[in-house]
């Protein structure tokens, strides 16, 4: 299923971001990521291996510019709760809908200077039974 990176590429397409939006884990240094967070579930099953699904995400901003961070978090939050459509480029999933489930918040402050700010969603989406090759 390719919906974290249909998710990446959507917030990457937000004007004014400072940083591109990777997928993947916080770095040493300035970074823009999303990953999944625990907690993703089935909702519904149905016979042919089709399910609707809960998936938890987590977008992650690292800089030693407080502001930087606090301005294009919101700037995200802002365009992901509008987001009514995310389309597969594998027709793996179709999107249903996307919950802000924390707006941007700060999780970390180092000795050396850089903020971790933090926003977590939800997004409830179908996904079909597909087998790559």
């Amino acid at each position: 299923m390719d919906f974290i990176e249909r998710l990446t590429d959507r917030i990457n397409q937000i004007p004014n971001l400072p940083l591109t939006c990777k997928k993947g884990y916080i770095g040493a240094e300035e970074s823009f990521v999303v990953y999944p967070l625990p907690g993703s579930q089935v909702i519904r099953k149905f016979m042919d291996g089709v399910s609707d699904q809960q998936l938890n995400y987590e977008i992650a901003m690292k800089s030693k510019s407080q502001a930087k961070i606090h301005q294009s978090l919101w700037l995200v939050q802002d365009e992901l709760e509008k987001l009514e459509e995310l389309e597969s480029n594998n027709k793996s999933f179709e999107f249903q809908e996307l919950l802000i489930t924390n707006k941007p918040f700060i999780n970390q402050l180092d000795d050396q200077g850089w903020f971790v700010f933090l926003l977590d969603i939800q997004a409830t989406v179908t996904v079909f039974n597909t087998k790559e090759e």
